[in-house]
């Protein structure tokens, strides 16, 4: 039956298969890529169809998939039980915990913010995204980091960078003024901030890097560089950006791009379940932070917006309701059209 080992054969009597070469194994590879029709044309594996390495495994990756907890959450949960510790005591101890900042809603008056998944709320959006990078620096496990972030070796002003610059960490309201600066300059989205932050968990993840006081600053600017490009229909440049930070090169800003996307290994898909799970992760996180959105009270005008925005949403449901009915029934198809009268006792 052809040229085959048989596992009955001793070892010392058994054919030696000569070792291939590299070119041989590139031929291979090149072969194997081709489609067999009679037009060949090379065939690129969609990215989501890549092997992911076990070190890798999506189900570790908050990023990557919707399951996995989020890792700014996580490091912010110690700060959060002592904060709840601290005040657990005073309370005992009869101190009086101040003025109430937090609105709640009445039989009389309803209280609702303007903040929602698919529309945040930009400010308030920047405050926890900043937050959340400022635990990752808080709490981080190490200081592994890559040159191309370091600020020392590539400065985003003329300024000189203080010899301590790598043992302080910043402040929260450092961040989000660095932050809040790009996102006014370049007029950015909230949509984007949620991406930013995104984008900068995966990078830490995949190349296994630690943001830190002395490369926070370029490794949030080359998320939010990314963030823009790849949310927005109309991006910013990088020349602009250079309009902004008065002092950096476009040169500096093209490299740090470059390797920033490598680190990814070119992954910048970001599905609606793992934006959806850091915009809830991120009002979690403000509301264990007494980081409260802006909560106005429900008038007639927001009502009859939000009636109209559910008819509408209401509407489109019947319409997808309505074409599912029209094709052939499939188990699929069968779930959420087929309705029950409900029994009222």
């Amino acid at each position: 039956m052809g040229n085959t080992v048989s596992c009955c054969v001793s070892p010392e009597s058994s054919p030696k298969l000569p070792s291939r070469q590299p070119a041989e194994r590139l031929e291979e590879i090149q072969t194997s890529t081709e489609v067999s029709d009679d037009n060949t044309v090379p065939y690129l594996q969609h990215i989501s169809d890549r092997e992911v390495p076990d070190e890798l495994a999506l189900e570790s990756n908050p990023s990557d998939h919707a399951r996995a907890s989020t890792i700014f959450l996580s490091k912010s949960q110690t700060d959060v039980r002592d904060k709840r510790k601290s005040n657990h005591i005073n309370h005992i101890s009869h101190v009086s915990p101040g003025p109430l900042s937090k609105k709640y809603s009445s039989c009389s008056t309803i209280f609702i913010d303007d903040s929602t998944v698919s529309q945040p709320n930009l400010k308030s959006t920047i405050k926890c995204v900043t937050l959340a990078i400022y635990y990752h620096i808080k709490n981080r496990d190490s200081d592994k980091s890559l040159d191309i972030f370091d600020e020392k070796l590539h400065p985003l002003s003329r300024e000189p960078v203080p010899d301590d610059y790598s043992r302080v960490d910043p402040e929260h309201k450092l961040i989000y003024r660095f932050v809040r600066t790009l996102f006014s300059a370049a007029q950015l989205t909230a949509e984007c901030a949620i991406v930013t932050l995104v984008y900068l968990e995966r990078l830490l993840t995949y190349a296994e890097l630690d943001i830190c006081p002395a490369n926070w600053k370029r490794i949030v600017l080359g998320a939010i560089l990314l963030a823009s490009k790849v949310w927005d229909d109309q991006a910013v440049w990088n020349v602009d950006y250079c309009q902004i930070l008065k002092d950096i090169t476009v040169e500096d800003m093209n490299e740090m791009e470059r390797h920033f996307l490598e680190l990814l290994q070119f992954n910048i898909n970001v599905p609606a379940s793992v934006y959806a799970k850091y915009y809830f992760d991120l009002r979690q996180l403000a509301d264990d932070n007494n980081l409260n959105f802006p909560l106005e009270p429900l008038n007639n005008q927001r009502a009859q917006k939000l009636e109209a925005i559910s008819r509408l949403c209401e509407d489109k449901y019947k319409d997808l309701s309505r074409a599912a009915m029209r094709r052939s029934f499939s188990a699929d198809n069968l779930i959420g059209i087929r309705r029950s009268n409900a029994v009222l006792s």
